[in-house]
């Protein structure tokens, strides 16, 4: 008999299952646009199943129907990706995973596994965000960008069907209440500006990485001072 699951670690496993089905469902405009860009049924199931970062595949097709080259294309979508590098250094931490495992990790640390995992206020609930969501989203992912691509023209556009917002509007319910702080509140602020301001100026990619920049450099600016140890009094200096 498995043991009682606690209220935080159930929380993350409706919340990591949620945000799958958002998430997943959003593969079927990316299936129906890489057909129409260009690509094969099989083709945009590789690159699904292989590459796994939804801004990274979207990028790549969206230069692909430009008429870009494939270095352009390849170049941008790994410019985008670049970002999973900074979640895993938040990430490793909380998980202490080894072995195969960390590498089954690295493929699922994306934009929503993070999100939900640090999310949560306990390292089990943690955990199973990370998992649930993770393995979740890649399988619905590839699922439902199978079934886009079999469909292709036949759907139109798929922001018809508002696709196309649902996982922004999934992961923004879940940046949403860590924005209650006034110091998160500037932060994002900050991040956006420095997005807005290098869109028109920077090729795919680099908006993203500017924004993770800004926030880095604020948030260890204005982080709080670590406490110092108190030797006069206290349980260390009573020793």
């Amino acid at each position: 008999m498995l043991p009682p699951r606690s209220p935080a670690v159930s929380a993350a496993l409706r919340q990591g299952l949620s945000v799958s089905l958002a998430t997943g469902l959003y593969g079927i405009s990316f299936g129906a646009l890489a057909v129409v860009a260009g690509l094969s049924v099989v083709q945009t199931a590789v690159l699904s199943l292989l590459l796994f970062s939804g801004g990274s595949q979207f990028a790549l097709i969206g230069v692909v129907a430009a008429g870009g080259s494939p270095v352009a294309a390849v170049a941008t979508s790994t410019l985008l990706g670049v970002r999973n590098s900074l979640y895993g250094a938040v990430v490793a931490p909380l998980l202490e995973v080894r072995g195969w495992r960390r590498a089954v990790a690295a493929q699922i640390t994306i934009d929503e596994s993070t999100a939900v995992a640090v999310g949560q206020r306990e390292p089990a609930a943690t955990r199973v965000g990370f998992w649930v969501t993770g393995l979740g989203v890649f399988v619905l992912w590839n699922a439902f960008t199978l079934v886009g691509a079999l469909a292709g023209d036949a759907l139109g556009d798929p922001r018809a069907w508002g696709l196309d917002a649902a996982a922004g509007a999934a992961f923004l319910a879940l940046v949403w209440p860590r924005l209650a702080a006034r110091q998160a509140q500037l932060v994002a602020a900050l991040a956006v500006a420095v997005s807005l301001a290098l869109i028109p100026l920077t090729p795919a990619g680099v908006p993203v990485l500017g924004a993770a920049a800004a926030a880095i450099v604020a948030g260890f600016v204005t982080r709080p001072p670590r406490p110092t140890a108190d030797t006069g009094s206290g349980a260390e200096g009573g020793r």
